[in-house]
């Protein structure tokens, strides 16, 4: 049953700026092309054409390209990329996969883009340690693939296609962060380039350590600002002995919250727990010609041993039925399951078919899962008073969920009823103890609410480690750190 609590109260500021920011072009020295061309030959190109595709993401923020792109194959022909350009003072932008949701890799400054695309290997495997060493081009799809054979898998999983070093870039998790944790509990140590071309490892592969400061969890959420990442440790896990899936339905997002919290507040050790909305259960139906009830719906995944996911399934069914659930519906056969989760993994992209024409402007939000129903519930109620349409997914396991707006860019209306839905979500999120983005990252898109989180104090410290690694300001620049510290965003 819905529990009545307290609105939380969200500013409006009565106009939202939707303007794309603009910043002066640092051009590239015919020198440094020349160099780049004679070093890398055809690993190089910038021919318009060509460079285009480097510098647009899947975020709904305006495309632009880097002036030129370089395919390095090793970390020394990084750090010799590197070097050169800040030799010129040249904007760097790394290049993973281009799956990225706020922006960051739009060369609002131009410059060079480093892409890993040839650097997508696997180096090693540590099947005794339960880690494997990777090249930042790698997905993840393709190290799981390689780790098959091994009986192993990398449990992060966010959107299809997504590459390891971006995923570091972005501090990344998915639909397995409610029992694995997030890129942050995932990485063992890292290799990065400097500002200045130098080349650090940031820790060992043991478990743990006391030396010294932290600094592979410095690089991870940073987003290519402060150095180059070309080699990844990460932990691999054990194959699941048993996996079930299933799915029940609910009356209100506010129920299947509630859900999500109960089962987190006891310590229920559930593979993954996400929620699709009413609306985005017709776009999935509309886009894969299934039959899914369209009302909130919380899809599960049961892993372990075969007792541990008995006892999971009867705990899971007992707390639904309490909040008004159905009873869990099971897919037995491998092909529905793997079906079931392909329905959730794709919904970004199915979202578009309930408004054809539009494009998807993309949020997330995080907070802690005490106010997971509240956020949810107030973000639908923003929704349903809106001339928009937007769909809601979530992570709930972690309290973590994301909004799909779907609007038409060339409408100034449109972009800022988008803009409005997009702010009051993030700012009853910050209001309610969470983040204005719980696994995008900041990119552009966030900047501006960063020192409302976490205050202009912390903002300022991160403005003083960018400067002494980055001085010269080439590595992403314009990302991450906001302008100035304004929180009326």
């Amino acid at each position: 049953m819905q529990k009545k609590t307290k609105k939380t109260r969200v500013s409006e500021p009565g106009h939202y700026d939707v303007a794309f920011p603009t910043y002066e072009k640092i051009a590239v020295p015919e020198e440094l092309k020349k160099e780049l061309e004679k070093k890398f030959g055809d690993r190089y190109m910038n021919d318009e054409a060509s460079v285009e595709m480097y510098g647009k993401d899947q975020s709904f923020n305006r495309a632009i390209p880097p002036d030129v792109v370089v395919f390095p194959e090793s970390t020394e022909e990084v750090s010799e990329i590197v070097k050169l350009c800040s030799q010129y003072k040249v904007p760097i932008v790394p290049f993973g996969s281009g799956t990225s949701l706020e922006g960051h890799i739009t060369a609002i400054r131009g410059g060079v883009s480093i892409s890993f695309q040839r650097m997508n290997s696997v180096i090693e495997v540590h099947k005794e340690d339960l880690d494997c060493v990777v090249q930042p081009g790698i997905t993840y799809d393709e190290l799981n693939m390689a780790l098959d054979e091994f009986g192993f898998f990398f449990p992060m999983d966010p959107g299809p296609g997504a590459s390891i070093g971006g995923m570091v870039g972005t501090s990344c998790s998915g639909t397995n962060a409610v029992r694995y944790g997030t890129m942050k509990n995932n990485v063992v140590n890292l290799t990065v380039v400097l500002p200045n071309g130098n080349i650090v490892k940031t820790a060992q592969r043991a478990r743990k350590s006391s030396a010294g400061y932290d600094l592979t969890h410095l690089f991870i959420g940073a987003e290519g600002t402060l150095g180059v990442v070309t080699e990844i440790t990460v932990k691999i896990t054990r194959k699941p002995e048993v996996r079930a899936i299933a799915v029940s339905e609910f009356q209100s997002v506010h129920d299947a919250a509630e859900v999500a919290i109960t089962a987190i507040q006891k310590g229920i050790g559930i593979g993954k727990m996400e929620l699709l909305d009413e609306v985005m259960l017709h776009a999935v139906n509309l886009n894969s010609g299934r039959n899914y009830a369209e009302t909130p719906t919380l899809f599960f995944e049961f892993s372990g041993t075969a007792s541990q996911v008995e006892d999971q399934k009867r705990q899971i069914a007992e707390i639904s039925r309490k909040n008004g659930g159905t009873d869990l519906k099971f897919a037995v056969d491998p092909a529905e399951r793997d079906e079931l989760w392909m329905a959730r993994k794709t919904a970004l992209w199915a979202a578009p078919i309930l408004v054809p024409g539009t494009e998807v402007k993309i949020t997330d939000v995080c907070v802690p899962i005490s106010r997971l129903a509240d956020c949810i519930q107030e973000t639908k109620e923003d929704i349903s008073t809106s001339f928009l349409k937007a769909p809601i997914v979530g992570h709930v396991g972690d309290g973590n969920f994301h909004c799909f707006i779907l609007l038409d860019p060339s409408s100034q209306k449109d972009l800022e009823e988008a803009a409005r839905l997009d702010h009051r979500m993030v700012e009853r999120a910050i209001k309610m103890g969470g983040t204005c983005t719980g696994e995008h990252g900041i990119g552009l898109g966030k900047r501006k609410y960063l020192v409302k989180e976490l205050g202009a104090e912390a903002v300022d410290l991160m403005r003083v480690i960018k400067a002494a690694i980055d001085p010269d300001n080439i590595m992403n620049p314009g990302k991450v750190i906001p302008d100035d510290n304004r929180t009326d965003g």
